[in-house]
């Protein structure tokens, strides 16, 4: 079996490894590390290794780890490398986890959309690569309305202050997955959705998955001459403050086989902090636990930190995600777009649905 991981910000990890069946339960043989990363001393590869030969097959990366660092020599240094993230290669190998170069990736950059029907197109586009009838699609959105986008399971009354939207003209959605209140307007935000196979996040743990997803990213940033990071949970950051938010969705397959997860991100290229402080109800506590005490310092723009165009900002995310993986043109389907503007009008610009937790 073989597994592969990206170390966030480090280097790539291959592990080929067997499963002795003859033992009860398994037991993990033969396993081989490789990789781009850096070990030294030389012996410290053995001790990688030997300590996963004989290890349990149900081990979980933690174990795996302990396993490892119990093993390795004293005063051995790893770069771009982890002892969690063989064991994270370890669990996508037994779990039969696919790569991101194993896809034919497409990409959605169409004309702006209503809130509503962004929520929609989520939900169906991903939904439609569970199904097997879409291949891995990364969309970029572009808005047609200012928004508050709430996550699934947020009190609405709590996260949104419903005079300050109206009086700003701004539009309430709520979205399928879970996480934080977004502040978006045209033209100053940048979001993307991913909807990929749920092969491509085996053998990672939920907190792994984001770190996965957005490694991409965060490469892409980096060309453009920002150092970020991934900020469990789900958060992008830089040392100058929080630039993105991400959110995940996890859909089902067509009768409880292999699904979808949708892995969508909005980042802020410029902000109206004052306008978005009318909006939102940010409370002291989320403040307290960012580290700031004002709102407008929360978030800082993607324009200042790179001095591009935001048109700039996203075709150079666009082509560092074709360099790294391929990426050809696509377009939604007049299927899935008819699919979308149903669910837009019963589900979500539903009452019931908005208002679901009031």
């Amino acid at each position: 079996m073989h597994g592969e991981y990206k170390v966030p910000g480090g280097k790539l990890v291959v592990v080929d490894v067997d499963v002795d069946v003859d033992v009860e339960d398994g037991v993990l043989r033969r396993a081989r590390v490789a990789g781009d990363f850096f070990l030294e001393p030389d012996e410290a590869l053995d001790a990688v290794n030997g300590a996963l030969e004989g290890a349990p097959a149900d081990t979980d990366a933690a174990g795996l780890a302990a396993r490892i660092d119990a093993a390795l020599p004293e005063g051995t240094v790893m770069y771009g490398l982890t002892s969690e993230g063989v064991g994270i290669a370890v669990r996508r190998a037994l779990a039969h986890a696919t790569d991101w170069t194993d896809y034919d990736w497409q990409l959605i950059h169409e004309s702006p959309q209503s809130p509503a029907l962004h929520m929609a197109l989520d939900e169906v586009l991903t939904a439609e690569v569970a199904a097997g009838r879409r291949p891995p699609t990364l969309r970029v959105w572009e808005w047609g309305a200012p928004a508050v986008i709430i996550g699934s399971f947020q009190s609405l009354g709590n996260e949104v202050d419903a005079e300050g939207a109206r009086r700003h003209g701004i539009e309430v959605v709520r979205r399928i997955s879970g996480g934080g209140a977004m502040f978006v307007e045209p033209g100053n935000t940048i979001t993307y959705s991913l909807s990929v196979p749920e092969a491509l996040v085996q053998g990672l743990s939920f907190q792994d998955s984001y770190a996965y997803l957005d490694d991409w990213v965060l490469g892409a940033l980096g060309e453009m001459g920002i150092r970020a990071w991934y900020q469990p949970l789900n958060d992008i950051a830089t040392d100058q403050g929080k630039i993105a938010g991400a959110a995940q969705k996890r859909l089902v397959g067509q009768d409880g086989g292999p699904g979808a997860v949708l892995h969508h991100v909005t980042m802020a290229y410029d902000i109206d902090a004052g306008k978005m402080l009318e909006v939102l109800r940010i409370g002291r506590e989320k403040l307290s636990d960012k580290g700031t005490r004002s709102a407008g310092k929360r978030v800082d723009p993607l324009r200042r930190q790179t001095g591009l165009p935001r048109e700039a900002v996203i075709d150079r995310m666009i082509d560092s995600f074709r360099a790294r993986y391929g990426l050809a043109a696509g377009k939604v389907t007049d299927q899935e777009l008819s699919r979308a503007r149903e669910l837009a009008r019963t589900k979500f610009t539903s009452p019931e649905w908005i208002a679901r937790v009031p």
